[in-house]
């Protein structure tokens, strides 16, 4: 079942949003400090193309400093405005009992778009 709902997450935007995280990661890793941000920008353009069937995991050392100050840098930077997109388009989804299952993926990715280091959708 996972399968069939990534094929059509994939056909109705999620490549397009994919693609978007990828090349926004690209694009932070041309600055020596961006280099950090663009990573796990490209590992939230992974995560959204087949969000079906996985999970949001805490890794180890999510809790250390670096990745503390890292998360605090992302959130005030980058990951209000992707959460509040996910939130958005939760609720347009929800509306429709079809997009039901896949408002649900984007409120599945609101926690890795406000705190993606340390964290991993497996």
């Amino acid at each position: 079942m996972s399968l069939l709902g990534n094929i059509i997450w994939l056909i109705f935007g999620g490549f397009i949003s994919g693609l978007g995280y990828i090349l926004g990661g690209l694009a932070l890793c041309l600055t020596i400090i961006g280099i950090p941000f663009g990573f796990q920008s490209m590992k939230l353009g992974i995560a959204v193309l087949a969000p079906f069937g996985k999970d949001v995991v805490v890794l180890d050392g999510a809790n250390s400093l670096l990745a503390i100050i890292f998360n605090i840098i992302w959130l005030l930077l980058f990951g209000w405005p992707i959460a509040l997109a996910h939130l958005a388009s939760a609720a347009i989804l929800a509306v429709t009992v079809i997009g039901i299952p896949f408002a649900f993926q984007h409120l599945k990715l609101i926690p890795l778009s406000l705190l993606p280091f340390g964290r991993d959708l497996l």
